[in-house]
Parts: C-alpha cells; sequence; structure tokens
C-alpha cells in the first residue's frame, strides 16, 4: 500500500512573531509546506474555521491535524519529524526553556510595549522595567552561541522572533536603545549570530516595511 503523501499548511501573517517562529522550525526540519498569508486583524472564514477558539495565526494543518498556539505548534513538530531537533533532549533542559519561551511571551512582550504607548508611570520607568526582564535573559545567554547552545533551538526561535526582530524594532520607531551592547553583550553576540543563520533571515520581516507597519500601529495605540 502506498503511503499517503503528507500535507503540511500554514496560515500565518508576515509580521506575526508567533507564526515566523513556526516557519523558522518547519524550515530546520526541511519539511516542505504551503504558506497561507492571512491579512490581519481581517480574519478568513478559513481561520475562523481552523482556530474557532483564539481566532488567531498561527494556525498549523498536517495531513487531518489542526493546532493552534505557536509553543504547541513547534513542540509538535520537534516531536513529528525528529531530525535536527528543536528542544533539549534532557528533560531539565527541556523544562527550562519552556519556562523561558513562556516568559518571553507572557512578561517581556507586554513589557516591552509598554514605552511605546506612553504608561501612566513614565516612559523612562517602563524601560528600566523592562531591561530587568530582558538581564535574565541576558544571564541565561551569557558564554553561549544560542540559548539551546551551539545551533538554534526552541528558546531561539520564541525569544528570536519577539526580541530582536520585533520589539527592538518597535523601541528603534521610539528611538529607544533598550538592548545597548554596554549592558547585553550576551544578548547583543547572540542578536548577530541569529542573523547569520539562513532560516532565520529567511523568516525575518523586511525591516523598512515591518517599521513602516509598526509605526501606524503605535500611532493607533497612542
Amino acid at each position: 500500500m502506498a503511503k499517503k503523501e503528507e500535507s503540511v499548511k500554514l496560515l500565518g501573517f508576515w509580521i506575526s512573531p508567533f507564526s515566523r517562529r513556526v516557519e523558522m522550525a518547519l524550515k530546520l526540519k526541511g519539511v516542505p509546506y504551503e504558506y497561507l498569508e492571512e491579512d490581519l486583524p481581517k480574519k478568513t472564514p478559513l481561520l475562523l474555521e481552523l482556530n474557532p477558539v483564539h481566532k488567531k495565526v498561527p494556525v498549523l494543518v498536517h495531513n487531518d491535524k489542526i493546532l493552534s498556539e505557536s509553543h504547541v505548534i513547534l513542540e509538535y513538530i520537534d516531536q513529528t519529524w525528529s531530525n535536527n531537533p528543536i528542544l533539549p533532549q534532557d528533560p531539565y533542559e527541556k523544562a527550562m526553556a519552556r519556562f523561558w519561551a513562556k516568559f518571553v511571551d507572557e512578561q517581556i512582550l507586554p513589557a516591552g510595549f509598554m514605552p511605546l504607548v506612553k504608561p501612566k508611570k513614565g516612559i523612562e520607568v517602563a524601560i528600566e522595567e523592562t531591561r530587568e526582564l530582558i538581564m535574565f535573559l541576558e544571564k541565561e545567554v551569557t558564554g553561549k552561541d544560542f540559548f539551546g547552545g551551539e545551533t538554534i533551538g526552541f528558546l531561539d526561535m520564541v525569544a528570536g522572533t519577539m526580541i530582536p526582530f520585533c520589539l527592538v524594532r518597535a523601541w528603534e520607531c521610539m528611538g529607544i536603545d533598550m538592548i545597548s551592547e554596554e549592558k547585553f553583550p550576551g544578548l547583543s553576540r547572540w542578536i548577530k549570530k541569529l542573523n547569520e543563520v539562513e532560516i532565520v533571515r529567511e523568516c525575518i520581516p523586511p525591516k523598512e516595511k515591518h517599521i513602516e507597519r509598526m509605526n501606524k500601529i503605535i500611532e493607533r495605540k497612542t
């Protein structure tokens, strides 16, 4: 009996760090996939059908299996295609990668946008609070090429799509040098290393177009 040909589709949005990290994982694994671009904030009937709970990208469709939420999708990809592991094999290291990835999306992301929307506490206070959070990652990556060690892994994909290729660009729009090389030498080195990885470069939104879009978003929020 002939093996059924695999079908992999990804619904994403070009500036979404959540969908770009899934693309990185698929490219790292060498998995052929069909990319379906959503034009957010409009939502296609297909997106609403496939992800009725959150109504957000990314959504991965593997044959007849539908998955949402980027961390869940990354782990599914890692377990389904075993080459080029994304998560550490050691149980403790795997747990810590998940912990810090959650920290990035749930704490650094909302804190990182606070300086952009004129917080009541003041911009300088918001910047310092954000730097305090980022310092935890500085300590984690110091002495390493990547959070995953010598090669890009789960936390690199999550933090990489969120911090240097999303938040840093938003901060640049406001003239904020949040992650200076002097204060964050480890992260600065890590960002340079990320830029050397081909699959990362392939998944980074074009900078000028990205910043133009972010400026419009910031204008709406301020």
